[in-house]
């Protein structure tokens, strides 16, 4: 089945030999040889200021490039989203990015003495992250705390479900052949829009 889908590139260095930039492209590469359509976001390229306030979060203007990242996140079916783990967790501009286009109206709309309705229901997502230490180690040691907060607090609130993940470590200084192989498991990936 074809799948409209948004690959959201979230390390924040534009620099173009970032392995979270070859598997950004490696899935997006496989899901267009898979007939599907593929539109990106590139959370770097993005210009948009921190939110510093719950007013700013609930009521404040939404900028430009947040705006359009919404529009295209609203048209997607399945969403993927690679970003790097730094200090255990998303970079800052990533979680900017998050905390800007998650506002109520777009991931949620409040309710009086209730839990907020989830507004994305019916839609995926693949979540992506590199990492320095070993993936084992995030996941049993540090119990994947930043991702497993994004995922459930975030996406699954929303009401993006599935959300399935991909967790790659012991990035830094990784063997070319090894490398090779993540890249060609996200263009697999993207074939199968999963």
């Amino acid at each position: 089945m074809r799948k409209k889908i948004v690959v959201v590139q979230g390390h924040p260095d534009p620099a173009p030999e970032r392995l979270c930039r070859g598997l950004a492209e490696a899935y997006a590469h496989g899901a267009e040889k898979g007939g599907h359509e593929v539109r990106r976001i590139d959370v770097a390229a993005l210009d948009f200021p921190m939110l510093r306030s719950q007013a700013q979060f609930e009521r404040g203007a939404l900028p430009p490039a947040i705006a359009e990242a919404q529009d295209t996140l609203r048209w997607a079916d399945h969403w993927v989203l690679v970003y790097p783990i730094w200090l255990g967790d998303a970079p800052a501009l990533f979680k900017g990015f998050i905390e800007q286009t998650f506002r109520p109206g777009f991931a949620l709309r409040y309710r009086d003495g209730r839990i907020p309705q989830g507004l994305l229901r019916g839609k995926s997502a693949r979540v992506i992250v590199t990492m320095g230490m070993p993936s084992l180690v995030y996941r049993f040691f540090f119990f994947a705390h930043g991702l497993r907060n994004l995922k459930r607090n975030v996406l699954n609130y929303a009401g993006v479900a599935p959300v399935r993940t991909t967790l790659i470590g012991s990035a830094k200084g990784m063997q070319r052949d090894v490398a090779e192989k993540w890249l060609s498991d996200a263009e697999a990936l993207g074939r199968e829009a999963r």
